[in-house]
């Protein structure tokens, strides 16, 4: 009977150690996914953000703001010629 309570003891232990590592795993994948999850969350925002700026490229609402300053350059030569004009 004592190898019986032995082999009792053994298959125990085994399904203890076996917990324990399963336990560990577990923890383990859950940081894993917990990383992952934060990871996905900031790429969506990256991609809705490049879809924005996309959008909006499209329906051309960004200024050129090269061009605008040549068109108040432009204006603001225009302005200073007329009243050049005027004093005369």
């Amino acid at each position: 009977m004592g190898t019986e309570t032995d082999n009792k003891i053994i298959f125990l232990t085994e399904f203890l150690d076996q917990r324990v590592r399963k336990q560990s795993e577990l923890k383990y994948y859950e940081k894993q996914l917990e990383e992952l999850n934060k990871k996905i969350f900031f790429l969506k925002k990256e991609i809705d953000l490049t879809n924005i700026i996309i959008d909006i490229v499209q329906k051309e609402t960004v200024i050129d703001f090269r061009e605008y300053l040549l068109q108040k350059e432009e204006e603001t030569k225009l302005i200073t010629h007329l009243d050049e004009d005027s004093d005369e």
